[in-house]
């Protein structure tokens, strides 16, 4: 029977005149000449806008918008008069099938993981937005479902590809500032402890309260929560961690390749590769999040990497003698060798300077680039998905970035340090904070197909 224009794209040895097979990565895919993707949306609005006008703007094909607020999403609806409109994205992709090649998740963070695991298990490719879960056994899902089912993934800390990031990145791999003991991040204040409102005041006509819930524990709808201010719950949001720690704290993690605790055999044939995370907040809070913390995290080595010890502040900064000299930002990403120290003043990582500056002059300018740059964090992804290249903010990436970070958000709640192995993705030494690592799901709501 003839290929479907689906299949036709992810196929591995089509042949003919128009098509060209590339090679990736994980999986290769055939495609023709200027074909298109089918994209489908969920979330529409925000930072969905953001995503869907930018992947329109290569010529994809924005087939479907699905959002639970129809009064938000209105103006997205009118720009894509041709694309299907849906509240549930179960009933999305149970109609419209394998009419969709790719898709993109920007709704709030508990969501994230149940949407994504959906167009995964589908075939479909995904670009979700940062952090990639809401918690840390999602992460490891959504990274093992896109292993298995050989999709191209992209998480939206559109930093990593800036030219920036990449060469502060190239530079800390190739030496240039010595062996890396110690890194540290900052971020502004978080957002404080919250207590649940009293009031009952009604649901806005054109919300579906109960979809916009979706996997979440029940309870009565309050603006407090949607749809702008979810971020600083835990039942919904992330808080500042999750809502800048993969934009702020990614050229550590990249340049620290600590996507090997999780993804490379253990040193010297251990069975456990343990992260040491101990927080001191402000104020423990099961509805929300410090308004300030110092979380300190200790992280094994990775092959002839050193163990290196980073210190998380928000609400405060690191020593300024640190800086050598440089102005300290309110916001940081600061990694610290033995030779000088590489530094990003920029929430997205998407500058850097090497510290002291009179030190490394000509050094920005060597050794030579090999990764890509003038990268587009939008087109790499619909590129991938075409069989042309791979993304540099994989699930592969994503998916371990986004369980650290949802790590020190948990270890805000406890007073001892929590010791978490990455093989098995179990807090050692705490039952009570092993719990938490996941959250049950409402009925119908799933991580499987």
């Amino acid at each position: 029977s003839p290929l479907s224009r689906r299949s036709f794209l992810r196929s591995t040895a089509i042949g003919g005149a128009g098509l060209l097979i590339l090679p990736n990565s994980r999986t290769a895919f055939a495609y023709e000449a200027n074909s298109k993707l089918n994209v489908a949306v969920i979330g529409a609005a925000g930072r969905g806008r953001a995503n869907h006008t930018a992947v329109a703007k290569l010529g994809e094909n924005i087939v479907a918008l699905c959002d639970v607020d129809q009064n938000g999403a209105a103006r997205d609806f009118k720009t894509y008069p041709q694309a299907k409109q849906f509240k549930d994205f179960r009933r999305m992709f149970d109609e419209m099938g394998k009419g969709i090649d790719a898709v993109i998740v920007t709704t709030p963070d508990h969501t994230h993981a149940v949407a994504a695991a959906a167009a995964i298990q589908r075939g479909q490719h995904v670009y979700c937005e940062k952090p990639l879960t809401r918690t840390v056994h999602e992460a490891r899902v959504l990274r093992d479902l896109a292993r298995k089912h050989k999709v191209v993934t992209q998480m939206g800390n559109q930093g990593s590809s800036s030219n920036g990031l990449r060469r502060a990145v190239e530079l800390a791999w190739s030496g240039a500032i010595g062996d890396i003991r110690e890194a540290h991040i900052w971020f502004p204040n978080g957002n404080g402890p919250m207590a649940r409102p009293t009031d009952r005041p009604p649901v806005p006509a054109t919300l579906d309260w109960e979809l916009w819930l979706g996997p979440a524990e029940s309870r009565p709808y309050h603006p407090s929560y949607a749809p702008a201010k979810w971020r600083g719950w835990r039942a919904f949001g992330s808080g500042i961690i999750g809502d800048f720690g993969c934009h702020t704290g990614n050229i550590m993690f990249r340049a620290l390749k600590l996507e090997q605790l999780w993804n490379s055999p253990p040193v010297g044939g251990a069975k456990q590769v343990v992260i040491r995370v101990e927080s001191l907040p402000s104020e423990r809070n099961e509805e929300g999040y410090p308004r300030t913390m110092q979380v300190l995290v200790d992280l094994p080595a990775r092959g002839e990497l050193p163990a290196v010890r980073l210190t998380l502040n928000v609400g405060s900064k690191p020593s300024p003698d640190l800086m050598l000299g440089y102005t300290q930002g309110k916001w940081g990403d600061l990694l610290v060798g033995e030779k000088g120290s590489i530094y990003s003043d920029n929430p997205w990582n998407t500058n850097f300077v090497l510290l002291p500056e009179e030190k490394f002059e000509n050094v920005k300018h060597g050794p030579p680039q090999t990764l890509p740059a003038n990268a587009d964090h939008h087109r790499e992804w619909a590129e991938a998905c075409k069989g042309n290249g791979t993304t540099f903010s994989s699930f592969e990436i994503g998916g371990p970035m986004t369980e650290l970070m949802q790590l020190i958000n948990l270890s805000t709640l406890f007073e001892e340090a929590l010791e978490y192995d990455t093989i098995s993705g179990r807090i050692l030494n705490s039952k009570s904070a092993g719990r938490l690592l996941h959250r049950d799901y409402r009925r119908g709501w799933t991580l499987s197909s």
